[in-house]
């Protein structure tokens, strides 16, 4: 099939952004590139790691590098730097979840469960994804959790995780509740969230930027083209959210190279 990977111009402007790794015997390792691109080759097509083209290395090496810069947030890092050179759209931020596909990893026992962000739902043993996203429709942080788990519990995280001052803050009448218009008001931003049926005195709010909440269901499209998005193979809350980033990383360059 198609290689998978960056343009010289991608690399030049996210290859600083990695770790220099070294060789054996403390040799240079100059590898980061194509350890790098066998990533999102995993990331895209929802492979097995044994199953990666020779082209990319040695499927282990690469897989032990994946594992080393996702434990030491490695991919989270170069998403917030690539968000530092961009101009921040402080219109609007808005958030979302979604559920992945059918999981296939191994059993875990019942107290890692949780830890792991795995749930039985109806749609079987899953796990929900939270974003949140500017008025681009540009990621800027994720939150994991079981898939039973109810949409507000991604609330607090994603809207402390970052304190830029914003405009207005989207989300759908999931995320109608007291605790959560307060928390908004309290930091000076306007709730753009529908009121649920069942209120007494349902909350007014502006129809028009709530059209833009369109954009955050746009991201969740766009990385679900990434297999091990769209379904988690992953074991590990971090390994899956490693993927996730690798996705976003490639969302954002296109910004970046606007500036």
């Amino acid at each position: 099939g198609e290689r998978i990977g960056v343009s010289d111009d991608e690399w030049a402007l996210i290859g600083p952004l990695l770790p220099s790794e070294r060789g054996r015997g403390c040799r240079p390792s100059q590898d980061n590139r194509l350890y790098y691109e066998g990533m999102m080759w995993m990331a895209r097509t929802g492979s097995q790691w044994r199953h990666l083209p020779d082209e990319y290395g040695k499927w282990n090496s690469v897989f032990r590098r994946y594992r080393r810069w996702v434990e030491t947030g490695v991919f989270d890092a170069m998403l917030e730097t690539l968000a530092e050179m961009v101009e921040r759209d402080a219109t609007a931020d808005m958030i979302d979840s979604t559920k992945s596909g059918h999981i296939i990893v191994q059993r875990h026992k019942k107290g890692t469960q949780e830890t792991e962000a795995l749930g039985r739902s109806r749609g079987g043993f899953t796990t929900k994804l939270h974003a949140r996203c500017d008025a681009k429709g540009r990621p800027l942080g994720f939150v994991l959790t079981p898939g039973q788990t109810h949409d507000v519990n991604g609330f607090a995280p994603l809207f402390r995780m970052i304190t830029d001052k914003i405009e207005a803050f989207l989300a759908d009448k999931g995320y109608d509740a007291d605790a959560i218009r307060d928390e908004i008001a309290k930091a000076g931003v306007e709730a753009v969230i529908p009121a649920k049926s069942n209120r007494k005195t349902p909350a007014p709010h502006d129809r028009e930027k709530y059209r833009w909440r369109n954009l955050v269901e746009r991201l969740f499209n766009k990385l679900k083209n990434w297999r091990r998005v769209a379904t988690r193979y992953d074991k590990t809350k971090e390994s899956y959210l490693g993927f996730v980033a690798i996705a976003s990383i490639k969302l954002w360059i296109p910004f970046v190279h606007e500036t």
